[in-house]
């Protein structure tokens, strides 16, 4: 550093990266950690909060007491002191060994000042800086009787591997999931008998909700299985919900749907990789509104990668997993999902999608105004006519009868379009919730 960039650092003033001290205090180590556990930055001695100069003088013990105080920070760190003109400033440098503490706690740069950080805060900051990965561990008392053989058929089938009689220890070492004996979480999550039994955050729930807001659940699913299969049921879902028009092109007939399946393949493969498994208590959300799908899932961008270079490079969070959907042929290694999902909605017509990143990853799919909230309404009024002649048949159904007998709805999804019915004036119930039945306008019989 030398005297133009101490004075432009006086100009712009304390901020993340920017601490000023009028004199040295022992307690400066709350700041040297501070700075170690964010982005590093510059500790000014002998400036007052206003940016104006008091002046601090490096003397022999000044420095011996910077360096003793940054050594005893657990880890220790390794600071420069300079005398610039009439500032001492201490240089620290981002660390490598996050979360570092002094002897009162560990702190962080946060909106330009030096702040403790609570336990939540610690942990996430450990598990980030871990280097031992969520997928690289065990589940604890997970042996290989634990490994479901129908699910390593289903995954060879699926990635086009032949096995022949490789037993299945041989075989997860392969896939670099097994280890001195132990199989991975990365094996867990795809080869468990019951995956939720030892990693319980694996699931991804599905739901479909009426409108635009999160108020009425129309439909949903909760899968508790192997990431193969979440894959699998999401997709499924999701064409179910979806609105689709087929064209005749030559002697085939081709069904279109509403929203690119290839953008939200990749979408949801890209949520299964990269969201952050070492999140107890939460899943991946795949919600269907009249307007968007959102899909979200644990952990914001993977350490290392800026917004400013999402889309264009590729920081795999979970490489393991990764290689495994690459086996499976759902995804290319070179990292071009973001551009992927892009080009085929620009293709199809379509609002760019929106990426969001607070802690969760959310990527929103905005649906056709013309395509699916017409056709939606149009679903609507016949799933109500459905419900009308069955009741007209049989006015005794239960909800989960009418779910039955529709076949693509719920009991809970049955529950809303009575409710309304019933508001409307179109039915009403006759006798007890149980025993009774109901009555459609217009029918003679009571």
């Amino acid at each position: 550093m030398d005297m133009e960039q101490l004075k432009l650092l006086l100009r712009e003033g304390e901020g993340l990266t920017v601490e000023f001290k009028e004199r040295f205090t022992s307690r400066i180590d709350e700041d040297i950690v501070a700075f170690a556990n964010t982005r590093g930055g510059f500790l000014l001695l002998g400036v007052r909060d206003d940016g104006t100069v008091s002046g601090e003088h490096l003397t022999n013990d000044l420095k011996a007491k910077v360096n003793s105080i940054a050594r005893n920070c657990k880890p220790s760190i390794s600071v420069e002191t300079l005398q610039i003109g009439e500032v001492v400033v201490i240089e620290i440098p981002e660390g490598t060994e996050k979360p570092y503490s002094c002897s009162s706690g560990y702190y962080r740069r946060l909106n330009g000042n030096t702040q403790k950080m609570g336990h939540e805060e610690i942990r996430v900051m450990f598990r980030e800086n871990d280097p031992f990965p969520f997928e690289e561990r065990t589940a604890k008392g997970f042996s290989f009787d634990d490994v479901s053989k129908a699910k390593i058929r289903a995954f060879t089938k699926e990635a086009g591997i032949r096995i022949s009689r490789i037993g299945i220890p041989d075989f997860l070492k392969s896939l670099n999931v097994e280890e001195n004996g132990t199989v991975k979480n990365s094996g867990i999550l795809f080869f468990a008998k019951d995956v939720g039994k030892y990693l319980s955050q694996s699931q991804t729930t599905l739901l479909a909700f009426k409108g635009t807001e999160k108020l009425h659940i129309y439909d949903r699913k909760d899968v508790r299985d192997d990431l193969l299969t979440q894959f699998n049921e999401t997709i499924t879902f999701l064409e179910k919900h979806l609105n689709v028009r087929s064209e005749i092109k030559g002697l085939n007939r081709e069904d279109i749907y509403e929203l690119p399946l290839d953008a939200l393949r990749e979408a949801v493969v890209n949520a299964l990789m990269h969201r952050d498994y070492s999140i107890r208590g939460t899943q991946i959300n795949v919600e269907v509104y009249d307007d968007r799908v959102e899909i979200i899932n644990p952990g914001g961008l993977p350490e290392g990668l800026q917004k400013k270079s999402f889309g264009t490079i590729s920081i795999r969070r979970n490489q393991i997993i990764s290689d495994l959907f690459f086996r499976l042929h759902k995804v290319e290694r070179i990292g071009m999902g973001i551009k992927k999902i892009k080009k085929a909605m620009a293709k199809a017509g379509l609002k760019e999608p929106a990426f969001e990143t607070d802690g969760f990853f959310r990527a929103v799919f905005y649906r056709s105004e013309v395509f699916s909230l017409k056709p939606y309404e149009e679903t609507t009024q016949k799933t109500t006519q459905k419900i009308l002649a069955i009741l007209q048949r049989n006015p005794s159904a239960s909800r989960r009868e009418i779910a039955e007998s529709l076949g693509n709805i719920t009991a809970d999804g049955v529950k809303y379009h009575l409710d309304k019915l019933r508001s409307e004036g179109m039915i009403k119930r006759i006798g007890p919730a149980k025993g009774g039945h109901w009555q459609v306008k217009g029918d003679d019989h009571e």
